[in-house]
């Protein structure tokens, strides 16, 4: 098999099982909640921890990674997150459960970084890497679609419950450590000799985390909110002053005077923010407002992922032909359409069009992410796809981990904060005017959805027609230096 390929076996594997554990808690998070005896701020933190993990080390890891190579990672990456998935099936706390997901989140962002960066470097220079991108990319649609019906149907299996959905991931986290090892490759050599830069990984961190956690400690007028808001505001500006001025940045910015790349990550970033909470909206329409099982909720969630599932690889392959700005703007703009329909929800809405809704923005979000993707990665040297990849991973991950504390403080536009809390950290709710009240705040959660992926539908109209793509693919492919075994 060429090689290309079988990069793209494994870490379509790496990718799916990283996706998969991003959502397979959303749909049973009610049960987790009720089972850990804790409440919805915790399971909301369950979910945003492993993803916060993930973006506060994706620009460290893209760094490193360029310094000593993506192979070594990436497999390291499997194994640590199988050991977390182990740890967080047998965690008899929410507070163990917390921490466990952390292990999770550290070998998922091993993977996520260096899995789009080693497809990128098998396929430079090929003409497909729009395809080999498009096709990784429906890995993370996979693993999503599968994460929130296999949720359902783990979440009542007899004994273990809920433990069952870490569990699943030990048998093949072990068979992916293995191949990874095994087929795996080093293509550019690593810069080994350039430095690595701790104060502004620490800095970035600590900035992104004050703003997660502002905005799920309290409602948007909470004096704790506005502090730890400044803190992060404080934090971002030292972030930015130190990667000015030192020699080797953990973070890039020249990268952003490439007018592709910088377009490119903040259409994702607008576009993450909106779309990556939906499936969490959602949840509580069909649990909490409209009373379906979780097993139920999952599968009514389908059409969203089905159509963004079936339209990744024919998005990318179509970007190879005719560019990204037009594919990625159409399908943004389709996205908003949808949102905006589904702000129309009610409690006895038909679920026919529901799942129509749901169907238009996974067809517009599925438009918009691999040509996205290919246009993005295709605009750097191979020397920085590394970081390029960290950078490009981070924006969609900050984007992902604020989607949720977003959605909830627009509920608190109409829905005092301690009261929302109290609501949906029920698993059922009895009381119609409980359910009113939560559609309402559901509502406004979806019309600020529409309207921050509108201002990513023109962003991505800025970035200029197809021949000013700036893909340094073909440019740099004789560069690239012949494959290494790794170590």
């Amino acid at each position: 098999m060429d090689y290309k390929w079988v990069v793209l076996t494994v870490t379509t594997v790496g990718i799916f099982m990283a996706t998969l554990d991003a959502s397979i808690i959303i749909v049973g998070l009610p049960t987790v909640v009720n089972d850990l005896h804790t409440n919805i701020v915790v399971g909301i933190w369950i979910i945003t921890i492993y993803r916060l993990a993930i973006t506060v080390l994706l620009v460290t890891i893209g760094r490193v990674a360029d310094l000593f190579g993506r192979v070594r990672l990436y497999t390291w990456g499997f194994a640590i997150f199988t050991v977390g998935s182990l740890l967080s099936g047998l965690s008899p706390t929410a507070e163990f459960l917390l921490a466990f997901r952390l292990v999770q989140g550290t070998g998922a962002a091993l993977l996520f970084v260096n899995g789009v960066a080693i497809v990128t470097d098998a396929f430079a220079g090929t003409g497909q890497l729009g395809k080999g991108i498009g096709l990784n990319q429906v890995a993370i649609n996979a693993g999503t679609i599968t994460g929130y019906t296999l949720s359902g149907i783990l979440i009542v299996t007899p004994i273990i419950g809920w433990r069952s959905i870490f569990l699943v991931n030990v048998p093949v986290g072990i068979f992916g450590t293995y191949w990874s090892r095994k087929r795996l490759r080093e293509i550019s050599a690593p810069a080994a000799k350039e430095q690595f830069d701790i104060p502004g990984a620490v800095t970035f961190s600590g900035a992104i985390t004050s703003l997660l956690l502002g905005l799920t400690l309290g409602g948007l007028d909470s004096p704790i909110t506005v502090l730890l808001l400044l803190t992060s505001l404080v934090l971002t500006v030292i972030f930015l002053s130190i990667e000015r001025h030192t020699k080797s940045p953990v973070l890039d910015l020249s990268l952003f005077k490439n007018r592709v790349f910088t377009i490119g990550n903040l259409s994702n970033l607008f576009s993450g923010l909106a779309f990556a909470s939906l499936a969490f909206v959602m949840t509580l329409y069909f649990q909490l407002v409209r009373g379906f099982s979780a097993y139920n909720a999952g599968l009514a969630l389908i059409p969203l992922e089905a159509t963004l599932l079936l339209v990744g690889p024919s998005s990318g392959s179509l970007s190879d032909k005719y560019g990204a700005r037009g594919l990625s703007t159409l399908g943004l703009s389709i996205a908003s359409i949808g949102f905006v329909l589904m702000s129309g929800l009610n409690i006895d809405t038909p679920y026919i069009q529901v799942a129509i809704w749901l169907s238009l923005v996974g067809f517009g979000i599925g438009l918009f992410r691999s040509p996205n993707a290919s246009s993005v990665m295709g605009a750097v040297p191979p020397s920085r796809r590394g970081i390029s990849s960290g950078i490009r991973v981070l924006v969609i991950n900050t984007s992902i981990v604020g989607s949720i504390p977003f959605a909830t403080a627009m509920m608190t536009i109409v829905i005092p904060y301690n009261r929302l809390i109290s609501i949906t950290s029920n698993e059922t709710l009895a009381a119609l005017s409980d359910r009113v009240l939560l559609l309402n705040g559901l509502k406004v959660a979806l019309v600020a959805f529409a309207a921050v992926n509108l201002i990513a539908a023109g962003i991505s109209a800025l970035r200029g027609p197809k021949e000013l793509r700036q893909t340094a693919e073909v440019a740099e492919a004789a560069s690239v230096k012949p494959p290494v075994h790794a170590g």
